[in-house]
């Protein structure tokens, strides 16, 4: 199965998904008086080494909002087992669930079948990070097959500073040809 990467540059798709505690969020659009978004997506339950991506993100996250970011994890398992792997997480941002198979086509993101992972009975997304601006283009994107290729968050934060800061008119990297 294959996808279509998303450019730098172009517009985030509008993906509603639930959210844990009630309500969905358009997982493109910051809340709460913050311009742009931070999207990260992980594995799932069945993952550890997501567990311990998500727990270095709350550790980011007052960082992030710093600077402006909202910040959201999304996977593609259902309610329960979204809740289940937020209580080792305790998470202070918001995590949807409910990815489909299309959606993460729809972001570019690689898809594996429940053979790649234990204790998974269907298809899940391999880890991706969007980072997506004021006017909706996407300003940083990191996709892998792993779940042990993930940018370091902190550098992230700092780079996410640096396009807001000394380069914020400089042209969207990668966007050139």
């Amino acid at each position: 199965m294959t996808s279509r990467k998303l450019a730098a540059g172009s517009v985030f798709p509008a993906i509603s998904l639930p959210v844990l505690g009630g309500g969905r969020r358009d997982i493109s659009k910051p809340r709460d008086g913050l311009d742009w978004m931070l999207v990260i997506v992980y594995r799932g339950k069945h993952c550890p080494l997501c567990t311990t991506y998500l727990r270095e993100l709350d550790a980011t996250l007052s960082d992030l909002n710093a600077l402006g970011v909202d910040v959201i994890a999304v996977s593609a398992d259902n309610q329960p087992r979204a809740a289940a792997q937020m209580e080792e997480v305790s998470p202070r941002f918001d995590v949807a669930y409910g990815l489909t198979v299309p959606q993460m086509q729809e972001l570019g993101l690689y898809v594996s079948g429940p053979r790649n992972g234990m204790d998974v009975e269907t298809p899940f997304a391999e880890p991706g990070l969007f980072v997506i601006d004021e006017t909706g283009a996407l300003q940083i994107t990191d996709i892998s097959n792993v779940p042990f290729s993930r940018p370091d968050l902190e550098w992230i934060a700092k780079g996410i500073g640096f396009r807001r800061g000394p380069m914020k008119n400089a042209p969207i990297n990668g966007t050139f040809a």
